[in-house]
């Protein structure tokens, strides 16, 4: 029987200050740095949940609404939404501060998937998730649809078995 884990207890915050290095030329940081530090902030967050190596399967759509710039300080939230049998969806956001203006943005959020394994790589199981609060609750939720509609896109799943996505695709569900 697998052991349960709150959500609270995979809480990641990371903080870092955009340099030049992390900019492109219109000073605004580059997108694959972006990427790298929520691949890293939600990879310490899964490996919190089940306290095992993790390795990262997927990404959801990541858009980026505001540029962060030069000089900003970038806060990175992450929490794992849901396990299920290896996996764990971990919820990421990013925020961009301009301090000496007092200035605070969402600049970003997505969601990851990472697979546990074991030393040899191959897939392990993961304690489930107990979400306490209503916002946790809500991903919980929203986790398994996600789940399908990611299965489903890599051709892993066809339409007509997302039974949580039965109402998108309007297709009866196969049993």
């Amino acid at each position: 029987m697998k052991k349960s884990k709150f959500a609270r207890e995979s809480i990641v915050t990371m903080t870092e200050l955009v340099l030049p290095n992390d900019t492109n030329t219109l000073n605004n940081m580059m997108g694959g740095r972006m990427m790298h530090l929520m691949d890293i902030v939600s990879a310490i967050s899964a490996q919190k949940h089940c306290n095992r190596v993790v390795v990262t399967a997927s990404v959801d759509n990541v858009s980026f609404t505001h540029p962060i710039k030069l000089g900003n300080v970038v806060t990175l939230n992450a929490k794992v939404t849901r396990a299920f049998n290896s996996s764990m969806e971990v919820h990421i956001e990013v925020w961009a501060e301009d301090i000496p203006n007092n200035v605070k943005i969402k600049s970003n959020e997505a969601f990851f998937t990472f697979v546990a394994v074991d030393q040899l790589g191959n897939p392990i199981d993961v304690p489930e998730l107990v979400p306490e609060t209503p916002e946790e609750q809500e991903f919980y939720n929203g986790a398994l649809r996600r789940r399908q509609l990611r299965l489903i896109l890599a051709g892993r799943m066809k339409p007509e078995e997302a039974s949580e996505l039965k109402s998108i695709f309007n297709l009866p569900i196969v049993k």
